[in-house]
């Protein structure tokens, strides 16, 4: 497996799992830890991270296991999305933040002008940015060009589980890039995730769809091994479709009646 290396972070795994809608802690935690992850992210905005009486997925995890990546979900500015990566960062929580600002309200597409003037942002302010895009070829070069330090575009809408919508600008995304690209978003079954490996993606992050899986845990565990699959699909390197079957066995020297 190749290592996933976000500016000076390096990580075994290539799966980041977000943290919200499981059902207890306790199945969280199971599958965390099943999943493999390095990377764990969240919303600041649905975190008391200043408020030590109410209940924090945080406190049921070894954190010396895991990186955190906060998001800024829930701005719909730039500037709101850099007020929330600053209390992020006053918490001391990390260095890495996942910039998300949505601008539509019904499909949670990400706003491209605000999410561009945020990275530009947090960039000058220090931070590892990670931004959280549409499959827009062209912003994903002018983000890139800005100096983030990986590219998350979505395979489709938040949560919609739908899976690779558009492959075709994923595969020149990743080809075009010189950073990690991180399919964020719409994955719903070991199947997508291995799809986005296997097109050459550093990493895949998903929440949905092993939060609210029958069996989260062993969705956590079903993901792992599909990115690893993938992962070593796209390494190997697949053989050519064909319009017409070939043999698999060679005809020379076949007996004949």
């Amino acid at each position: 497996m190749i290592m996933l290396t976000i500016g000076n972070h390096t990580f075994k795994s290539n799966l980041l799992l977000g943290t919200g809608k499981f059902p207890s802690f306790e199945v969280q935690k199971e599958a965390v830890e099943i999943s493999g992850t390095e990377i764990l992210t969240f919303a600041v905005r649905r975190m008391n991270i200043f408020e030590s009486s109410q209940p924090n997925f945080l406190e049921q995890l070894d954190l010396t296991k895991y990186k955190l990546l906060p998001n800024t979900a829930g701005a719909k500015t730039a500037e709101e999305a850099v007020r929330i990566a600053k209390l992020a960062k006053a918490s001391g929580l990390c260095d890495m933040i996942k910039v998300e600002v949505i601008g539509c309200n019904k499909s949670l597409l990400p706003d491209p002008v605000e999410t561009l003037m945020a990275s530009e942002m947090l960039l000058e302010e220090g931070f590892i940015v990670l931004p959280y895009t549409s499959d827009d070829v062209v912003l994903a070069k002018r983000l890139e060009q800005l100096g983030v330090h990986a590219i998350m575009p979505g395979a489709s809408p938040i949560g919609s589980g739908k899976g690779l919508i558009n492959p075709l600008n994923l595969q020149f995304i990743i080809d075009q890039s010189s950073v990690p690209v991180i399919v964020d978003a719409g994955i719903g079954s070991p199947k997508d995730a291995a799809f986005a490996m296997e097109l050459g993606a550093d990493g895949v992050l998903l929440n949905t769809a092993v939060s609210g899986a029958q069996d989260p845990v062993k969705m956590a565990l079903a993901m792992k091994l599909a990115i690893e699959a993938g992962q070593l699909g796209y390494q190997a390197g697949r053989i050519a479709a064909k319009n017409y079957g070939e043999a698999s066995s060679p005809i020379t020297g076949m007996v004949t009646s």
